[in-house]
C-alpha cells in the first residue's frame, strides 16, 4: 500500500518556510513604525524601499510555500522570538538605534534561512529546487536590506551618542558594497517579478512544472523509499490543485469557455483522481506500478497541453490583466485552505 507520506526533511523545510513568513510579518510591521519615529527624509526613502520590498516579498514566500505544497506552522520558538521583539519595539526599554540594530539581526536570520532552505533543496529533489526557486530574490534583497541598514545604523548612532550627524560619505559605502553584493549574486535573481500579482495562467502552469519534475523523478529512481515520497508529493500536489481549479478557476472560465470544453477537463480530472486512488493502492514494488504511473503521466500531459493552449488563449481573449490576477490570488488562497484540510500541515 503506498502512503502518502511526508518525507521528514520536506517537513523540515516546510516549517523553515513558515518561520520566514512569520519573520517577513513582523519586519513588516516594524518597518512600518519605523517610518512613524523616523524624521530623516533620506532615511525614511530607504526604510520605505525596503517595506515596499518586504511587503513583495511575503507574496513571493505565501507563493513558494503553496507550490511547496505543505502547509506548516513556525516552531514555538520563532512565535515566541517574535513576541518578544514586537513588545520591545512597541515599548521605550529600547532607543530607535537599538530597535533599528534587533531589525538588522532579524534580517540576518531571515537571508541564512532563506540560504540554508536553497542549500537543503539541492539535497531533497529537483521539485524542491523549483518550488523554492523564488527565495534566491528574496535572499539577495535581505542582504541588500542588511548593507542599508548598516548604513542607518552609523547614522542613528552617531546621532544618539553626540548629537551630531555622521560623517556624510555613509551612503558611498553602502551603494559600493550592495554593487560589490550584487556582482556575487548576479543579475538573474533581481529579475523575479512580483508573484503576489502573478496572473493566473502563471499560478497554474508552476503546478504543472512541479508536477511534470516529481514525475521525472519518480520515473528515474530505483529506490523504493524515494518512490513512495515522490508519489506522496504527486499525490497531495495534483488532488490540491484538481481542487482548487475545480473551486475556483473552472467556474470562472465556463461561460466563455464553453460548456462541453469545461466539462472535458472536470472529466479528465475524474479520471486522474480514480488513477491516483488506484495507485495509492498498488504495492510500489509491484512491476505495475511504475506503468501506472506512465499512464497517470500521459493522462495528466493531455490534460496539461488543453489547459495551456484552448483554456489559456480563452482566459488571455476574455480576462482583463487585472481580473487574471484576482483569479490566481483566489486559486493560490484555495489551495492554501485545502492543503490544511487534506492534513499537508505540519506543526
Amino acid at each position: 500500500m503506498v502512503a502518502t507520506l511526508d518525507d521528514t526533511k520536506r517537513s523540515a523545510i516546510a516549517v523553515q518556510l513558515a518561520d520566514m513568513k512569520a519573520i517577513q510579518q513582523l519586519l513588516i510591521e516594524n518597518e512600518q513604525q519605523f517610518l512613524r519615529e523616523i524624521r530623516d527624509p533620506d532615511v525614511q526613502e530607504r526604510i520605505q524601499n525596503m517595506l515596499n520590498d518586504d511587503r513583495k516579498n511575503l507574496g513571493v514566500l505565501e507563493t513558494v510555500i503553496g507550490q511547496y505544497g505543505i502547509q506548516a506552522q513556525p516552531k514555538e520558538t520563532v512565535t515566541a522570538l517574535i513576541k518578544n521583539v514586537r513588545e520591545l519595539m512597541q515599548g521605550s526599554k529600547l532607543s530607535l538605534y537599538e530597535k533599528v540594530f534587533q531589525h538588522e539581526l532579524l534580517k540576518h536570520e531571515q537571508v541564512m534561512t532563506g540560504l540554508i532552505v536553497h542549500k537543503a533543496a539541492q539535497k531533497v529533489g529537483a521539485d524542491v529546487i523549483l518550488a523554492i526557486g523564488p527565495l534566491n530574490t528574496i535572499n539577495f534583497e535581505n542582504r541588500a536590506h542588511q548593507e542599508q541598514l548598516k548604513g542607518i545604523l552609523e547614522i542613528l548612532g552617531v546621532r544618539e551618542l553626540t548629537g551630531q550627524d555622521a560623517d556624510q560619505g555613509i551612503w558611498a559605502r553602502v551603494q559600493d558594497a550592495m554593487a560589490a553584493l550584487g556582482g556575487v549574486v548576479g543579475s538573474v535573481v533581481t529579475q523575479t517579478t512580483d508573484k503576489k500579482d502573478m496572473n493566473i495562467q502563471d499560478a497554474i502552469r508552476l503546478d504543472h512544472n512541479k508536477v511534470n519534475t516529481l514525475f521525472t523523478e519518480l520515473l528515474a529512481s530505483n529506490d523504493q523509499q524515494k518512490i513512495q515520497e515522490y508519489f506522496g508529493q504527486i499525490y497531495k500536489d495534483l488532488s490540491v490543485h484538481a481542487e482548487a481549479e475545480e473551486e475556483v478557476v473552472y467556474p470562472r472560465v465556463r461561460p466563455f469557455y464553453g460548456e462541453h470544453d469545461t466539462q472535458e477537463l472536470y472529466d479528465e480530472q475524474a479520471d486522474m483522481k480514480r488513477r491516483l486512488e488506484d495507485i495509492k493502492a498498488t504495492s510500489v514494488s509491484s512491476s505495475e506500478f511504475k506503468d501506472k504511473v506512465k499512464q497517470l503521466m500521459d493522462v495528466v500531459g493531455d490534460h496539461i497541453r488543453q489547459e495551456e493552449s484552448t483554456m489559456f488563449a480563452a482566459i488571455r481573449n476574455n480576462l482583463s490583466t487585472e481580473q487574471s490576477e484576482q483569479l490566481a490570488t483566489e486559486f493560490k488562497a484555495a489551495k492554501t485552505r485545502l492543503q490544511e484540510r487534506l492534513g499537508v500541515v505540519h506543526k
